[in-house]
């Protein structure tokens, strides 16, 4: 069952998202903080994370930020009654998956959620290819067409130690045992989260 976490300051959506999503079959979180909100993604496997953008003490931005920079890659829905371009342009770098404007029914919950699901399957689906490829491609020893392609895939998803183990093969057959080690080292800080 898959796990989403929404993070709203306003009762009665955490409450209406809550039972759209466990209508649908889904394991749901809540919670008014930001700083619970970081809690919880720390402490579970979370596979997607509505995110209000206009919060009080934290944002949606300011909170979508920092779990990027504690490295979890969990795919953000932002939800905002004051969608402007700089709040787009900013989550959008900081990899917010999706928007929603408030006030929203349940039917654009579920379509909204439908074409997130589908672009992380296309976007797994790449990596994975990507990752195989790179694999065959450092066996028969065209290490720099390996690493263009694990190159690609950490654009997909900064946080895979997959592709951080492999740059560190690659590393390690060059002969380069330090950036070797670093990204050994990148892997292991990574290998929990997806």
């Amino acid at each position: 069952m898959k796990k989403i976490l929404v993070v709203d300051d306003t009762k009665n959506i955490r409450t209406l998202l809550k039972t759209c999503l466990e209508l649908n079959g889904y394991e749901v979180y809540t919670t008014a903080s930001s700083e619970d909100a970081l809690t919880i993604l720390r402490g579970t496997q979370i596979d997607l994370a509505f995110l209000d953008i206009k919060m009080p003490k934290v944002s949606g931005t300011e909170l979508l930020r920092k779990m990027r920079n504690l490295g979890i890659s969990t795919p953000v829905i932002i939800m905002t009654a004051f969608a402007t371009i700089k709040n787009a342009v900013d989550c959008t770098k900081l990899g917010a998956v999706a928007y929603i404007q408030k006030p929203f029914t349940a039917n654009k919950v579920k379509t909204i959620l439908d074409e997130v699901w589908e672009s992380i399957q296309n976007k797994e689906s790449e990596i994975e290819k990507n990752l195989k490829l790179a694999e065959d491609l450092i066996k028969i020893n065209k290490l720099e067409e390996a690493l263009i392609l694990l190159k690609k895939s950490l654009a997909l998803n900064p946080s895979c130690s997959t592709t951080y183990n492999l740059m560190g093969k690659i590393y390690e057959l060059k002969k380069d045992f330090q950036k070797a080690e670093t990204f050994f080292s990148v892997a292991n800080e990574f290998k929990d989260l997806k």
